[in-house]
């Protein structure tokens, strides 16, 4: 079963005049197929996911496991996610988020 990333872009996440940082959607979505990542590892860009309070929030689920990162505000918060879609893309789901992302795990409050 492929890896889903879920990219949130809605009301809060990626509005700039609420101070966030805008989402690179189209950059996101030419690297996925650039590198054809979409076999491995889904990139859906989606309305809100839920917890407003973070900004800028990706879940990724692997089958029934689900992991939340939020905060996404710089450049190169995206650029790790897609270096991590590549790892996992060719090593397999079970590849670690790099440091720098794992710190922005959160469990949402449901």
């Amino acid at each position: 079963m492929p890896t889903q990333v879920y990219v949130c872009n809605a009301c809060c996440c990626g509005v700039e005049r609420k101070g966030n940082m805008a989402v690179p959607v189209e950059e996101l979505k030419t690297v996925w197929a650039e590198h054809d990542l979409s076999p491995e590892v889904k990139l859906t860009v989606c309305s809100c996911l839920g917890p407003c309070n973070m900004a800028n929030v990706c879940m990724f689920t692997n089958g029934s496991e689900k992991t939340w990162i939020g905060n996404l505000t710089t450049q190169n918060h995206y650029d790790l996610l897609v270096g991590w879609a590549r790892e996992v893309a060719s090593i397999g789901a079970g590849h670690p988020l790099p440091p720098t992302l794992d710190a922005l795990r959160f469990t949402p409050n449901r």
